[in-house]
């Protein structure tokens, strides 16, 4: 009979103005997106000596810019070095500025049900890279970036999409440290343009 489940749904006390909320945020978003940056000036763009090696970040969510999807740094890769090695859900796109080198990947077996696992297949892959080109990361796909070049560094931009944060799938894991990461380091154009001569920093 109709409303016969009265005595389950009807429980609670508790009121919050959720939908209201969402309205407020929707019509609020042009005033607070009018003080979101739409042009990043490179003195704006933060270094970072991170896990997975220099890292000049582009776009990210926590640089309050209007980007709402996409995450993007350029990485420097110093001559005859490499990155750290990692692995993430979501896919990866990365442009070659310059340098010459080659990729490791290392594709996933996947099962993602209550709980996410991964299994590393047996084979690693190689893929060799030169400035111009564009270097593809499928989901899952543990891979490290290696400067081929002893005497001059390689620069890569990185672009990733941060919808799978969004949906709770924010899945990344280090695997392997970068050989030039020292926590704490800060990064100067000083040391930049040492790296870019090929002088050891």
């Amino acid at each position: 009979m109709a409303w016969g489940e009265t005595s389950v749904w009807i429980d609670g006390t508790e009121n919050d103005p959720l939908y209201q909320n969402m309205l407020d945020d929707a019509e609020s978003a042009p005033e607070r997106n009018a003080k979101r940056k739409k042009i990043v000036r490179p003195a704006e763009m933060p270094w970072e000596m991170s896990r997975q090696g220099i890292l000049k970040h582009l776009i990210n969510e926590q640089m309050n810019t209007r980007m709402e999807t996409v995450d993007a740094y350029m990485q420097i890769i110093p001559p005859g070095s490499h990155s750290g090695k990692h692995r993430h859900l979501a896919e990866e796109c990365l442009y070659v500025l310059e340098g010459r080198g080659y990729d490791l990947h290392q594709d996933c077996d996947v099962e993602i049900t209550d709980d996410f696992h991964w299994t590393p297949q047996d084979e690693v892959k190689r893929f060799e890279w030169e400035a111009g080109d564009i270097i593809y990361i499928p989901p899952n796909t543990i891979h490290q970036h290696f400067n081929a070049d002893p005497e001059r560094p390689a620069r890569l931009i990185s672009s990733t999409n941060r919808i799978f944060k969004q949906c709770g799938l924010n899945d990344l894991e280090q695997i392997e440290d970068a050989p030039e990461y020292e926590p704490g380091l800060q990064i100067t154009p000083e040391f930049v343009r040492s790296l870019l001569r090929g002088e050891s920093s």
